[in-house]
């Protein structure tokens, strides 16, 4: 008898689990919102439930890493703005407005600092031409002399985009993750005047994912923010650089 009572809980617990499992699926699945091209999870996403949720997806996908590397991957709470306060939709259209709205000094970002190739602004993008459309959305900040810098592969060779940021100035820059890192590597690309980067989370392509969702954008994009030069920025009391999911 007592056996049979124990199945029938252990039957009744995994039921539960099944039910609790199908439902987390459901409502993640009810983020999607295909129409809109977007995950609309993001918008609820505080500081801290962004960094473990960039530490979830590091650690899925950087499965031949050891745990040492994972933990030099990890991303703080505290490098992370939070935007939930932000009631609009985060489509490619409303990028502007969030960019001002979350600026201390939005009649700045139509500025760009003296030195060459440094700008005030990254916006990493999971794609090519996602990055493209981001350019065409945020040239309303484009002044005469200050263009939007276009840092991505599609239609574009490393060389030409070092010797672009080696004679002009810019504020604002759109790319992916691993040009990026290339760029600044290369020293073509500057960090030192660098107020914000913006991460184009929300966006899902036609396959419905989100830049954390594919290993060949999100390791390279957690490697980007991870990195010790930006890790102290982040960190700097007086002018520190603010990492903003969109």
């Amino acid at each position: 008898m007592a056996a049979l009572e124990q199945k029938t809980v252990k039957r009744k617990a995994d039921d539960d689990g099944s039910k609790k499992k199908r439902k987390k699926v459901r409502e993640d699945e009810a983020d999607l919102d295909v129409e809109a091209g977007l995950n609309r999870a993001f918008e609820r996403m505080d500081s801290q439930l962004l960094a473990d949720h960039i530490a979830q997806k590091t650690s899925r996908f950087g499965t031949d890493l050891s745990p040492i590397e994972l933990s030099d991957l990890y991303i703080s709470a505290t490098a992370i703005k939070d935007t939930t306060s932000w009631q609009k939709p985060r489509s490619q259209n409303n990028l502007p407005d969030f960019l001002e709205a979350f600026s201390e000094n939005p009649e700045k970002l139509q500025s760009a600092p003296r030195k060459l190739g440094a700008p005030h602004t990254i916006i990493v993008a999971a794609a090519g031409q996602r990055a493209a459309d981001l350019v065409r959305s945020v040239r309303t900040f484009q002044q005469k002399g200050i263009p939007v810098a276009k840092l991505f592969a599609k239609h574009f060779k490393v060389e030409e985009q070092v010797a672009f940021l080696k004679k002009t100035r810019t504020g604002i820059a759109v790319g992916t993750p691993q040009r990026l890192i290339d760029l600044i590597d290369d020293g073509a690309l500057s960090i030192e005047h660098l107020k914000r980067i913006v991460i184009d989370a929300s966006h899902i392509d036609q396959k419905k994912r989100d830049i954390t969702n594919m290993k060949e954008t999100m390791l390279p994009l957690t490697k980007l923010l991870s990195r010790k030069d930006l890790k102290d920025k982040y960190a700097n009391e007086e002018k520190p650089t603010e990492l903003i999911f969109y």
